[in-house]
């Protein structure tokens, strides 16, 4: 049975999916979303969601354990420590899950006036899907098909097991050992989480440095803070292989070293999810394993375009949202829009957080500009100082060009995601920093440590320069 009654059919429950079918909706077009498991995709069920909880339930075992309770550093908690901080710990997570579920829940989009189908579907052809025994036909067709955690080709490793964030979320007991393969956003904050919930955490990082998308003073900075926190970071190791031996599993890096534990956490980043869907039958390409796309979001196959993770790009919810916004309007109205992702905050959610948007200053330097560095600690912020000493643990930079136009900024500290966004703001108005610098910022404030770090643009061109020499004898001329 074929079914035309669509004007779009959407293909995965995700973020690109759901925004695209309630964007399609508004604007009055007949739209059905197909999704084979629960409406959310990984950021609800997996991903951002369950891991946040997490790290916000281990950051108060963090601040139990430094004796502050979320308080003084120096002040007793207020509360008792649990004394079972993993079954509590996942307890918190699900429940926190369950009432962020409610807003993607299927029958909140079917009041919309989407048509949800809770079935697996695979395209069978020019403006065809097959749904259930069913074949949906319409004009256009989004993928939204999300990805799925990829393992690095490790001999042994298939065979001895492994973690990743889907399957870690699921374990009874937290592993007293864990070692983490990968060193970057999500093997760092399941690594704080494992540490501060009590295992003994390793992370193994192949490159050089942690974090290795970030500037390099942020790997270095978040090692240590770490460090400091009992786990081990291990860089620039390969690992060549992967055992059971006994009650353990050993991993055995091209230097030599075993590295012995009870659980082996995977988080080597994540690939595309096509195979179910088989776009290949309807003229959809794959590069890499990821959907091929123009700039305006369309595939190779006339009326399909794609969403979301499953291009291959950057692999952010909030990059999800804004690309099936742009397939909304390119799809459904004659006023066409290309994606731009110039100017696009990402955060890892460690303690202290790292958020940054735009081109660290080596990568400024690369791209042929003239790049200038302004820097500000948040140990010299009054409020960092009264909220106590992890507040004080960070800085925040920025890169210009020599007129003050931003480049990239990044900021390593408490709520540096929330903070980052008057960067954003400013690279996306044009507004150069030290204009940020004229703002009022409300005192005492962590942010402030934008206006301190604007106000140094002033200090390094009116100090000691000819330009600051002409402004004192104007000054002084005037008085």
């Amino acid at each position: 049975m074929t079914d035309y009654s669509h004007d779009i059919i959407v293909v995965g429950g995700g973020t690109a999916g759901l925004v695209t079918a309630a964007g399609a909706a508004a604007l009055g077009a007949k739209a059905v979303l197909v999704e084979r498991d629960a409406l959310g995709g990984d950021c609800l069920w997996t991903g951002c969601v369950p891991s946040k909880a997490l790290i916000a339930y281990a950051r108060r075992q963090g601040d139990w354990g430094r004796g502050t309770g979320g308080g003084s550093p120096h002040a007793p908690s207020p509360v008792p420590r649990p004394s079972s901080p993993w079954p509590d710990a996942v307890s918190w997570m699900r429940s926190a899950r369950d009432r962020v579920a409610r807003h993607d829940d299927p029958e909140r989009f079917r009041a919309m006036g989407v048509d949800v189908l809770l079935s697996p579907a695979r395209l069978a052809g020019p403006e065809r899907v097959e749904v259930d025994g069913r074949t949906l036909r319409a004009k256009r067709i989004v993928l939204a098909l999300g990805s799925v955690p990829a393992a690095p080709p490790v001999p042994g490793l298939a065979e001895a097991g492994f973690l990743t964030h889907v399957t870690a979320l699921d374990q009874p007991a937290l592993p007293p050992r864990i070692a983490m393969l990968g060193g970057g956003p999500v093997g760092l904050e399941f690594a704080q989480t494992y540490a501060r919930l009590g295992a003994q955490v390793t992370v193994l990082e192949l490159l050089p440095e942690l974090l290795p998308r970030e500037d390099p003073e942020v790997g270095r900075y978040v090692r240590e803070q770490l460090g400091r926190e009992g786990i081990t970071a291990l860089t620039g190791f390969r690992a060549t292989r992967v055992a059971r031996e006994g009650q353990e599993k050993a991993i055995h890096g091209a230097d030599g070293r075993r590295i012995a534990v009870d659980e082996i956490f995977v988080a080597a980043g994540r690939t595309p999810n096509t195979r179910d869907a088989e776009p290949g039958r309807a003229g959809v390409e794959l590069d890499q394993g990821a959907v091929r796309v123009n700039d305006r979001l369309a595939t190779t196959a006339p009326g399909i375009w794609a969403a979301g993770d499953v291009t291959g790009g950057l692999q952010f919810t909030h990059v999800a949202d804004y690309m099936a916004k742009v397939v909304v309007r390119n799809a459904l109205t004659p006023f066409p829009m290309t994606v731009d992702y110039r100017v696009v905050p990402w955060v890892t959610f460690t303690d202290p957080e790292v958020a940054r948007v735009g081109m660290t200053v080596e990568e400024a330097a690369a791209a042929g500009e003239r790049p200038q560095v302004f820097r500000s600690d948040f140990a010299e912020l009054d409020r960092a100082i009264v909220e106590g000493e992890s507040a004080t643990a960070g800085f925040c930079k920025v890169v210009t060009r020599p007129n003050g136009r931003i480049l990239g900024a990044t900021i390593v500290g408490r709520g540096a995601g929330e903070l980052i966004m008057e960067f954003v703001l400013a690279m996306r108005l044009g507004l150069p920093l030290p204009r940020l610098a004229r703002f009022i910022h409300p005192y005492p404030t962590m942010s402030e440590i934008v206006s301190r770090t604007a106000a140094a643009w002033y200090r390094q061109k009116y100090t000691g320069t000819r330009a600051a020499r002409l402004v004192q004898r104007l000054v002084r001329w005037w008085l």
